[in-house]
């Protein structure tokens, strides 16, 4: 039977946004996926909202407007937005040393700052021994391993994606500041005043409506194979000949995407820097938050200034030593450096291993999110997520909306 027919596809667009869905329906006839959904909302008006595929290997449990997935990085973004949360409320300082929140920390000995540790300038984008997934689960004991660790460069001096430990770094800065894990907190800051379906460490029961993530090793060959690779986080610049350090901060442990980052014990940790469990409509209206100054539907996230100074350029175009390529870099959030965001240089956000985006686009008041359990290639222009976020803008320049 063929795919495109086969394939079930769900949500709406409105007037005008027509090719989006034509787009979206194409990612699984010519492309490889097998679940995903794309919302977008414009200057809070739900523009785009579409699902569809499957949300299990075998194509029997189709994909719903409901249905959650792991966004693997997409989570350091969303988390980051409760920090700016805690940073408005006086609970955190971007400029204060991170050393006075959390004195036993050795790498932050030299008067690391918070913000630096934000935009993965910490120097502990891993650890030297190696570690099983298991060990991801215990985030007391991953933040005593990171306070021990020698930094693999002088802290504050240059930046280098901490993949997997961001989350455990600023995961005790949060607890030491307020007594809540960055999970609690992100759900009282953030999803909870939005209404945002957005998890991080997903109760028991709710892991009946996550869609199981496929590995690239099961993917069907799409129009962009070619550039399609395992573990890819951030688009066409890992071509480059990777760093040393891309083993350390990616690879220790190997996290499989069904064995591991589908059990039950995965779901339930919080793994901030790359567990979060989310609906592309919550995505959208986090970000879409965002792109109006923190503010949608009534509710209040964020003052103007505090959006700004989440996405205020710290980090620029000097390579990060683990991806070996530049990635331009707020506190927290990454800002849109080759089209990874889609086409606006001021859009800021994260993506994710295997194609997930959300972003924020304050110029045009956008906020977007694809979300997806095929994974492949990564974030760009040329991408899944690319293609969609390159005919949504199309359609807006045609409908004159902002």
């Amino acid at each position: 039977m063929d795919r495109a027919i086969a394939t079930p596809l769900g949500g709406y667009v409105t007037a005008g946004f027509e090719p989006v869905r034509d787009v979206f329906a194409a990612n699984f006839s010519d492309d490889v996926d097998v679940g995903a959904a794309f919302c977008a909302v414009v200057d809070g008006v739900v523009v785009v909202d579409l699902w569809g595929g499957w949300r299990d290997r075998g194509n029997r449990e189709p994909w719903t407007s409901d249905t959650l997935v792991n966004v693997y990085s997409c989570t350091k973004g969303l988390a980051a937005v409760a920090v700016a949360a805690l940073v408005e409320a006086g609970e955190l300082d971007y400029d204060a040393p991170v050393r006075d929140v959390w004195p036993e920390l050795s790498a932050a000995s030299g008067g690391l700052s918070v913000s630096q540790l934000l935009s993965h300038q910490a120097g502990l984008c891993g650890v030297r021994a190696p570690l099983q997934v298991a060990d991801l689960y215990d985030g007391n004991a991953m933040s005593r391993r990171l306070e021990r660790e020698p930094p693999f460069w002088v802290p504050g001096t240059a930046a280098g994606y901490h993949a997997v430990t961001w989350g455990y770094l600023v995961g005790e800065l949060v607890r030491r500041a307020t007594g809540e894990s960055l999970g609690q907190a992100f759900r009282r800051r953030v999803a909870g005043p939005l209404a945002a379906d957005v998890h991080i460490g997903l109760a028991s029961a709710e892991h009946s409506r996550v869609a199981d993530l496929i590995g690239p090793n099961r993917a069907r060959r799409g129009r962009d194979a070619g550039d399609a690779a395992a573990g890819r986080e951030t688009g066409p610049q890992d071509d480059r000949p990777r760093s040393p350090l891309h083993a350390v901060a990616l690879a220790n442990p190997l996290i499989r995407p069904y064995a591991d980052a589908c059990s039950a014990s995965w779901r339930r940790a919080e793994i901030a820097a790359s567990n979060g469990h989310a609906t592309a409509r919550a995505i959208a209206t986090i970000y879409g938050a965002l792109a109006r100054g923190g503010e949608l539907g009534g509710a209040r996230i964020l003052r103007p200034e505090t959006v700004a100074a989440l996405s205020e350029e710290v980090w620029g175009m000097d390579d990060d030593l683990v991806l070996g390529s530049p990635m331009r870099r707020g506190r927290g959030v990454n800002l849109n450096t080759r089209g990874e965001l889609g086409p606006t240089r001021a859009a800021f956000g994260h993506s994710g291993t295997g194609g997930s985006v959300g972003l924020a686009d304050p110029e045009r008041r956008i906020g977007a999110g694809y979300v997806m359990n095929q994974l492949w290639e990564g974030a760009g222009p040329k991408s899944r997520s690319g293609r969609l976020l390159s005919c949504l803008y199309r359609c807006l320049d045609v409908s004159g909306m902002p």
